[in-house]
C-alpha cells in the first residue's frame, strides 16, 4: 500500500483522539519551537502535521507564516475543518516529504514529531535530510521528535527506527549542530507510555 493510502486509511478508521500519537497539545514540541523561533514572523513548516493541534497553538501564539505538510489528504482536511477560518492563515501541502517539491531556502524552522522515525532505510533518511538542507535557510533550526531507545518497535502496523539524542544527531549529520535535547514520556489514549526523544538542531551557515 502506498504511504498516502495507508495513512488515509488510518485517519479514516479512527478519530484523532484515539490514535496512539495523539496528545491534546504537543507541549514539548511547542516549547522547543517557541524557544528556537523568538520572532513571530519566521517561516515554520510542520512535517507530518496530520491532525496535530500544534498548528492551533502556533497560531494562538502569534505565528503567521506557517506551513503544514502531510501525506494524508484526510488528516489535513480534518485539521482545516477544525481550524475554521483560521485555516486560511496556513499553507497546506499534501505530499510525501521524500518527494515533495519545497521551495529553496524557504523556512526558518522545520518541525517533525513522529514522522522521521518511520524512515527505516539509510536511503530514506538521506533523502529526508537532503530535503531539509534544500529548504531550510542557513542558520535555521530543526525540532525533531522521534521514538527513543525504549520506544515501540512498530506504530500503525509499520516498523520504526528508535534513536538516542546522539543517534538522531548522527542521522542528520555534520551540517547540523545539536543545541538541545529532551526526553518525553508520551501517554497514548489507551494508557501506554511511549518514550520520545526530541532534538533541536541549527543548520550551519555554509
Amino acid at each position: 500500500m502506498n504511504p498516502d493510502a495507508h495513512w488515509d486509511a488510518v485517519y479514516e478508521a479512527k478519530p484523532a483522539e484515539s490514535v496512539s500519537w495523539y496528545a491534546p497539545h504537543l507541549r514539548e514540541s511547542l516549547r522547543h519551537v517557541v524557544s528556537a523561533a523568538a520572532h513571530r514572523n519566521v517561516a515554520i513548516i510542520d512535517v507530518g502535521g496530520g491532525e496535530s493541534t500544534l498548528v492551533d497553538d502556533l497560531l494562538a501564539a502569534g505565528y503567521r507564516n506557517l506551513t503544514v505538510l502531510d501525506v494524508s489528504t484526510v488528516a489535513l482536511a480534518a485539521t482545516r475543518h477544525r481550524l475554521g477560518s483560521a485555516a486560511n492563515n496556513v499553507r497546506w501541502l499534501v505530499a510525501d516529504i521524500l518527494e515533495a517539491r519545497l521551495a529553496s531556502a524557504a523556512y526558518d524552522l522545520w518541525h517533525d514529531r513522529a514522522a522521521f522515525h518511520f524512515l527505516t532505510s539509510d536511503m530514506q533518511r538521506r533523502r529526508y535530510v537532503a530535503q531539509v538542507l534544500a529548504s531550510l535557510r542557513p542558520g535555521g533550526h530543526v525540532v525533531v521528535g522521534a521514538f527513543g531507545p525504549e520506544g515501540p518497535e512498530k506504530c500503525s502496523g509499520l516498523p520504526v527506527a528508535r534513536y538516542s539524542p546522539d543517534a538522531l544527531h548522527e542521522a542528520f549529520g555534520e551540517p547540523f549542530q545539536l543545541l538541545d535535547h529532551s526526553i518525553e514520556l508520551h501517554t497514548t489514549p489507551s494508557g501506554v507510555r511511549q518514550q520520545f526523544v526530541y532534538c533541536v538542531f541549527r543548520r550551519g551557515s555554509g
